[in-house]
């Protein structure tokens, strides 16, 4: 006789780590950016950590409005989408059986199997059936506005603490190389381990914000020399 075991599947990770990933990513690109190019218009390490920290403090605070907004969003649509289906099953229940069934059947069940595991569904959680098979909302995908705001607010300081301490323990005179080469190599440890904990291959993901971190820099350093050189 077999035994039940539960099983972990990485999609249950995919609305933390979303949120996670995009945060620290965010934090270490922008604040690096924004130190590199202070520090490319003007040479000053008490410069660049003002605009570093104030970087931190008010990017934390736009991804945390960003991501509770949008999921917020998301949430306010599978709620109406909820409540229309809640109206459908009371004024037309045979009619919403007819529909899952066919779905079931969509999915290669038998005509007669299809409704009768419909109508068994139904019976006991007739608005769970309907979200999970028509709608498609589930306890793993549903919108979570705090955990995503929360999330992202909390992983982008992190992320941008990296520059800022790099900032602090740079030499003088090597704070561009320390911050830019310190920060691409956190980007790329970065999408290694988002890489192994959403469980695909860490070349492609370490590579992609490897390439769009270094871009970042690249571009803001040019500007603050610009800028120096016209000052």
């Amino acid at each position: 006789m077999s035994r039940l075991h539960k099983e972990g599947h990485l999609v249950e990770r995919i609305g933390w780590l979303r949120a996670a990933v995009l945060g620290a990513n965010d934090g270490i690109i922008s604040t690096a950016s924004l130190i590199l190019g202070v520090v490319s218009a003007a040479p000053s390490k008490e410069q660049a950590l003002i605009a570093g920290v104030a970087g931190l403090v008010a990017g934390a605070m736009s991804m945390a409005a960003g991501e509770y907004v949008s999921v917020s969003s998301q949430s306010d649509t599978e709620q109406a989408d909820l409540a229309r289906e809640r109206a459908e099953l009371a004024n037309d229940h045979d009619f919403e059986v007819d529909e899952l069934a066919q779905i079931y059947v969509g999915r290669g069940v038998e005509n007669e199997l299809a409704r009768q595991v419909a109508r068994q569904l139904m019976a006991k959680d007739a608005i769970g059936a309907h979200a999970r098979d028509e709608l498609g909302i589930s306890d793993i995908s549903t919108a979570r506005p705090i955990q995503a705001a929360l999330t992202s607010a909390a992983t982008f300081s992190i992320g941008a603490l990296a520059p800022l301490l790099l900032t602090v323990l740079s030499p003088l005179g090597w704070t561009t190389w320390v911050v830019a080469a310190g920060s691409l190599l956190c980007l790329a440890s970065l999408g290694m381990v988002g890489a192994k904990l959403g469980g695909a291959s860490p070349l492609k993901p370490t590579l992609r914000v490897t390439f769009w971190g270094a871009f970042a820099m690249i571009l803001t350093t040019a500007i603050g020399l610009a800028f120096g050189t016209l000052a």
